[in-house]
């Protein structure tokens, strides 16, 4: 660990996780999914408003998978991950932003920049994953995956914490009410997102071409090298095998990310306890994640993956149980045990499958089978909801991808092709 903070790369792309994830933890998981359903859509039923952030989520899904692969192909040729990472992080930053300014009832603005500001998100962390090459070694990629997925907790909980704040003593800070915390919560991920980029941009090395090449160049390229890939990627037998494994289980833990406030208040709960159990997950996951790297590094990255695929599965069948505040308070403790481990050590297991000069590319489609997946299991939940299948909308759709993706996982052989 002391080594890691002596490494000033390392440190500087980890940032970039403290950075990106307020978007992922007060926007995504906490005030987008409370907000939506009580103040864009507060007069619709609240199985509808499910429905229609169901629908949002699989939107923002399609376009990234769409263009994750063609991006990182033009990043490998044209080595500007980090141009491409900072600009796909002002997209999401002005999307972001520009939240603190829909109105009442304005769902399909809400909608529409949420939509954006989560392919500013995702679109990034094609470029920010492939760097991981460049700054660590094989045999670190575990630690530094894991160092990444940490600083993100814990600065987009720090963050959390302020937002919260402001939700339940607006006057504190200035604030006419809670509605008005949360508009203003939006503008500091914003603004926390983009100031805590910088050191990335400043001091994380990126490999250098051997010979330059212009934008266009790089493009044709990239499109035809993304071509080639998707023509002969089953000669990486182990690679695609993962990959199809890795679609099913991170749906269900992206869905849960993305779902389970809503889930909670459908079923009644009190929104300010549903917030709170969002910041014990953050707080949880921090040191969790620390301690899945060096779990990985003992025992193998995949079967970590599969210890929180276990977890994952009983957390789905217990969400069809849940019925008080203190129950959903337990559930926010599993999930925080292992939703970052098995985020990091995917992460860390692709980087070791991954032919050599295909960083960017290959997790290109790393990223593209993640946001395919994202297309699956929140409008599935939202419309089997909205059917009546309540909380068991979880169970039926979420355990079948932790089971069968964790059987898949388990026929990958690392270092062969």
């Amino acid at each position: 660990m002391r080594e890691l903070f002596k490494n000033r790369p390392v440190l500087a792309w980890a940032a970039y996780d403290w950075a990106n994830s307020a978007f992922a933890t007060t926007v995504m998981a906490g005030f987008f999914p409370l907000f939506f359903k009580d103040f864009w859509t507060g007069d619709s039923d609240p199985t509808v408003s499910s429905k229609l952030l169901g629908i949002a989520n699989g939107i923002a899904g399609v376009l990234v998978a769409l263009l994750a692969p063609v991006l990182g192909a033009i990043a490998d040729r044209g080595q500007r991950r980090k141009r491409f990472l900072m600009a796909w992080t002002f997209v999401g930053v002005v999307a972001t932003a520009a939240l603190c300014w829909v109105g009442q009832g304005e769902w399909a603005m809400a909608c529409a920049l949420y939509v954006i500001g989560t392919m500013g998100f995702n679109g990034a962390i094609v470029f920010y994953d492939a760097l991981l090459m460049d700054i660590a070694k094989p045999h670190e990629y575990d630690r530094v995956s894991s160092f990444g997925f940490s600083a993100g907790y814990l600065g987009g909980g720090l963050l959390f914490v302020i937002n919260v704040l402001m939700f339940l003593k607006p006057a504190m800070f200035g604030l006419a009410s809670p509605a008005s915390a949360v508009q203003m919560s939006f503008l500091t991920v914003a603004v926390w997102w983009l100031l805590f980029s910088l050191p990335l941009w400043l001091w994380v090395p990126e490999a250098q071409s051997t010979s330059k090449i212009g934008f266009m160049t790089a493009a044709k390229l990239g499109f035809s090298e993304l071509r080639n890939t998707a023509m002969h990627i089953a000669r990486y037998k182990q690679l695609l095998l993962f990959l199809v494994a890795y679609w099913l289980y991170i749906d269900g833990v992206n869905t849960i990310i993305k779902m389970a406030v809503d889930l909670g208040i459908n079923r009644g709960l009190n929104r300010q306890s549903l917030i709170v159990a969002l910041l014990l997950t953050q707080f949880v996951a921090f040191p969790a994640a620390m301690a899945f790297g060096y779990l990985g590094e003992r025992i193998g990255a995949k079967r970590g993956i599969l210890i929180g695929l276990v977890v994952y599965a009983f957390v789905t069948i217990y969400a069809a149980y849940l019925h008080t505040e203190a129950e959903f308070y337990s559930l926010a403790v599993l999930i925080g045990l292992v939703q970052g481990g098995v985020q990091s050590l995917s992460r860390s297991l692709f980087g070791r499958l991954v032919p050599e000069g295909k960083s960017a590319e290959f997790f290109g489609f790393f990223n593209m089978m993640g946001r395919f997946a994202a297309i699956i299991g929140p409008p599935l939940v939202g419309v089997i909801t909205n059917m009546g299948g309540g909380q068991n909308a979880f169970a039926y759709v979420l355990l079948p991808m932790f089971i069968f993706g964790g059987v898949l996982l388990i026929k990958v052989r690392v270092g062969e092709q």
